[in-house]
């Protein structure tokens, strides 16, 4: 037996599969749990909020873990973290939002740290004085979901879900109109300033105003808006009137807003941030505007002080018109500077003073019988005159008057704008008459009239010198007799012994005896009336 044998007859190893352990029992538990944390942590993941970041320029008062997030003063979320942003310039908060308030998370929200202020329309947020600052929100209506904001530095004066419109005004200046100043409707608070900004071309200022519903309705695309923050005093014939439209607007300003009553009728409600014009006061809100006008020029030869832009034309005392620009004009001819004033005449504002006519509405709408209306006027004697308007200012306008004794004039109508004729002032026609007078006492030979004077008085004392010496004592004379004649008087006609005063006195006596006789006489008659046929029986 060989070696190979031997090793061909060795024992074989045979691989057996190992059998499968069985599921332990122990296992159980730590599956559960497993299977349990899985779900809560999906649960918690479901019912969690979204989780958004404000930027502030400041977070005053704000803490991580204890400043709330607010929706109409319930409690939506928290603060969860405070830190500066990249460049360190702002505050970058991270807030967790409560599930239910997800929705309010959308693109036009609004947020903004609630504190305590003092604004012009009131003292907001007092509250926090007690429980703290808290991040305000105010719902937007997008349905399109955003986690990134810049928080406002101020909140918004209206809320979102506050009826009524907004507007936009636009103004020279801002004024005295502020955020939170009163907006006005015959008098009453129905609105008020919410922004302002200035405009693009940096030229004017838009204002933004919100008017509360249904005042909102009173909103016209005629309607006019003006600034009533001051005083509308007037003088007139009454006395002095004051108007204003409340305290409130003197101290912090205010807008009110009307429509006039001529465009009433063809008005209809303005759409939601519509554009209006804000003007300085009401006459200049409220003045109808023209259709038709008519520009004329004017030179004088006074002084042009006190007459400016925007002064009235009046024709017999009634407004027809305005100035439009002063200045001065060369005359090439004397190459001399000429006061100029230019004036814009409206012929609706003649046919407002005068009973309503279908002939003359044609002659205004007619350039020709205008032409025609005017040369007639200007034959009579329609003059402009510069005439003071208020003594105290000084202010001056252009009065159009009829003078019967003007120097003839023409028109000429192919010149653009026409020329009007003119008067000199009542002023200047004043200082021309005192002119006149003073020059006529400078020709007058004031030396030789001094020298007649005084030798006239010289001659006067001479005279009464003489009658000192001559005339004085026969005078003297005179006086003497006289006063022996008054004294003779007193003793023979009123003195107390004068003999006419005595036998006066005795005549008087007798009278009164006869008077008593008669009246004794008188009485027994009435007792005896018999005594008449019979006579007077004896006792």
């Amino acid at each position: 037996m060989t070696d190979h044998d031997d090793l061909n007859n060795l024992p074989q190893a045979t691989a057996i599969q190992k059998k499968r352990m069985r599921f332990s029992v122990v296992w159980i538990i730590p599956a559960v749990a497993a299977v349990v944390a899985l779900v809560i942590a999906i649960q918690r993941i479901l019912s969690e909020g979204p989780t958004i970041t404000i930027v502030f320029k400041k977070a005053e008062g704000i803490e991580a873990e204890k400043t709330f997030v607010k929706y109409k003063d319930v409690n939506i979320g928290m603060v969860t973290k405070v830190e500066l942003s990249e460049n360190f310039s702002k505050v970058v908060l991270t807030a967790k939002i409560d599930k239910s308030a997800a929705g309010l998370i959308v693109e036009d929200a609004k947020f903004w740290i609630e504190q305590p202020r003092v604004t012009l329309s009131g003292i907001s947020g007092i509250g926090t004085l007690m429980s703290g600052n808290y991040i305000g929100l105010e719902a937007g209506k997008s349905k399109k979901i955003q986690h990134n904001f810049v928080g406002l530095e101020v909140p918004s004066v209206v809320t979102g879900d506050q009826p009524g419109r907004q507007f936009i005004l636009n103004a020279d200046t801002l004024g005295s109109v502020g955020i939170g100043s009163p907006l006005y409707y015959r008098k009453l608070n129905v609105g008020q300033v919410i922004a302002y900004d200035l405009a693009q071309d940096g030229k004017s200022v838009t204002i933004k105003i919100f008017v509360n519903a249904p005042y909102d309705n009173c909103v016209t695309v005629n309607t006019r808006f003006w600034e009533a923050s001051g005083i509308d005093v007037s003088l007139g014939a009454n006395g002095v009137s004051v108007q204003t439209q409340s305290v409130m607007s003197l101290l912090i300003g205010g807008i009110a807003f009307e429509t006039p009553q001529w465009a009433e009728t063809d008005s209809k409600p303005a759409a939601a941030d519509s554009a209006f014009t804000l003007y300085n006061d009401r006459a200049a809100a409220m003045a109808k505007r023209e259709t038709i006008s008519a520009d004329y020029v004017m030179y004088f030869t006074e002084s042009m002080r006190g007459l400016s832009v925007g002064a009235p034309v009046t024709f017999l005392g009634l407004p027809v018109g305005e100035v439009t620009e002063v200045g001065l004009e060369c005359n090439s001819a004397s190459e001399n500077l000429l006061p100029r004033v230019d004036i814009t005449l409206y012929p609706t504002r003649f046919l407002a003073h005068i009973k309503k006519s279908s002939a003359a509405e044609e002659k205004a709408q007619s350039q020709k019988e205008r032409q025609t209306m005017i040369q007639r006027m200007v034959d009579r004697g329609l003059r402009a005159q510069l005439r003071s308007g208020n003594i105290v200012t000084g202010q001056l306008y252009v009065a159009l008057d009829i003078f019967p004794n003007a120097p003839k004039a023409k028109i000429d109508w192919t010149k653009s704008p026409i020329e009007l004729p003119v008067m000199p002032g009542a002023l200047q026609d004043l200082e021309m008459k005192i002119n006149s007078i003073l020059a006529k006492i400078e020709r007058m030979p004031l030396d030789a009239i001094g020298e007649n004077i005084k030798k006239l008085l010289l001659t006067l004392d001479g005279l009464a010198k003489h009658a000192d010496t001559e005339t004085l004592p026969e005078v003297k004379a005179t006086l003497e007799s006289l006063k022996r004649l008054l004294e003779n008087a007193d003793t023979n006609l009123v003195g107390n012994n004068a003999p006419v005063k005595q036998d006066l006195r005795d005549s008087l006596q007798e009278i009164t005896k006869a008077a008593q006789a008669i009246s004794e006489l008188l009485d027994y008659l009435e007792r005896n009336p018999e005594a008449l046929i019979q006579g007077k029986q004896e006792d």
